[in-house]
């Protein structure tokens, strides 16, 4: 009997010129088959298959633009290169060293003179407090998308579009966002205090501190990206920041984050790790929390977080059941942890609720987007991509 030629995970990856999660998607939807050769631990990948889909691609020089092509505007803000992310051309890794989310703020809204931050604390304006209180039992992104449109209606002060006028509403919205999320008075605390406080982790606040600091910005997301087009229209920063909320909250971007948690532990619950990945990978499963195509030497924001909490708790017993679960993946498929799966286990080992890592994304990226919102007001100009149309002619 002829054997059917077969690709090794990272051999299909490099023919498609995609990452090994995309492939392991890819798997998962029956583009690709997985088989299972004698004499052979992991899976191999059916070579006509991936040769068929690297065919369908032939006619396209490059991604297309809006699916990790070529960039699609311009923008000082982020940059992600060389395997770094940089926040207007500073190191975030190292930022996150010492930095506070509101100082990160600072950078990524130019703030050249007064501090935003030293205003007085403005109170939750009424409508929204009202609705706030109504929507006590939602999950905090969707309190605050239910609170954000009576900001909109309430904050006249959003009106003003000038830098510092907007650096100004940037920091209302940051301070609002926490105190919704966390059901709570606004205050002049830094967020990171403010989230250890009231989840009651004194121990966790460092870590925190770095997690927003982290997810302050990552160039052009799906969020930031919806949330641009909404300043496009110039609509008010309040209802760009709920675009950027809505976008967030979907399964393939932030709910990322409930994903990484149930697979985490199920890991952590599994008697032996191993066999749970590879049990996964040969029913054509991805991995939530692996592999991030910007990176393809790993996530340097999850790769910080994880060196922190390694040093923090070091004696965890679950931190040393997903230590072998990160270099179970990697020995597997060579993927490494992101920023997700980092986020989740960190909130895991300091006894956060369960929707703490979205809210410290949430929150955290909230600084990004009022920056990208600040660019495309002064860029002053409507973003309205066409369509290549591909359905039947007239």
């Amino acid at each position: 009997m002829i054997q059917e030629p077969t690709l090794s995970a990272s051999e299909a990856a490099a023919e498609l010129g995609v990452s090994l999660a995309t492939l392991y998607a890819y798997v998962s939807r029956g583009m690709i088959r997985s088989i299972a050769e004698p004499g052979r631990r992991q899976r191999r990948y059916a070579a006509a298959d991936i040769r068929r889909l690297a065919r369908k691609s032939e006619p396209e020089t490059a991604p297309p633009p809006l699916y990790w092509g070529q960039p699609v505007l311009e923008s000082a803000i982020t940059l992600v290169a060389g395997g770094r992310l940089y926040y207007r051309g500073r190191d975030a890794v190292r930022l996150a060293e010492s930095a506070t989310l509101e100082s990160v703020a600072g950078l990524l809204w130019n703030v050249a003179a007064d501090d935003p931050f030293a205003a007085p604390v403005a109170p939750l304006p009424p409508a929204a407090a009202r609705i706030a209180g109504a929507a006590a039992e939602l999950p905090p992104l969707e309190r605050a998308m239910a609170v954000l449109p009576a900001l909109g209606i309430e904050d006249d002060r959003a009106l003003a579009r000038s830098a510092a006028g907007l650096q100004r509403t940037g920091t209302r919205l940051l301070r609002w966002l926490t105190a919704v999320m966390l059901r709570r008075p606004a205050s002049a605390a830094p967020a990171h205090e403010d989230l250890a406080e009231a989840w009651n982790a004194p121990a966790g606040a460092d870590l925190l501190r770095r997690a927003l600091v982290l997810c302050a910005d990552h160039e052009l997301t799906a969020s930031t990206f919806a949330a641009r087009i909404a300043a496009s229209t110039s609509a008010s920063p309040h209802a760009a920041v709920a675009a950027g909320l809505a976008a967030l909250n979907g399964p393939l971007h932030g709910g990322l984050s409930a994903r990484t948690g149930t697979f985490l532990e199920l890991v952590l619950g599994a008697a032996d790790a191993r066999r749970l990945v590879v049990e996964r990978l040969q029913h054509g499963e991805d991995l939530p929390g692996f592999g991030h195509t910007l990176y393809p030497d790993g996530d340097p924001r999850g790769q910080h977080l994880l060196d922190r909490i390694v040093a923090t708790l070091p004696e965890s017993p679950e931190l040393a059941v997903a230590r072998t679960l990160v270099e179970t993946v990697f020995d597997l498929t060579g993927e490494r942890p992101t920023m997700d799966f980092a986020l989740v286990l960190a909130s895991r080992l300091i006894g956060l609720p369960p929707e703490a890592p979205l809210a410290v994304f949430a929150l955290g990226r909230s600084v990004g987007w009022m920056a990208h919102v600040m660019e495309q007001y002064a860029a002053a100009r409507l973003i309205r991509p066409r369509a290549r149309y591909v359905g039947p002619q007239p």
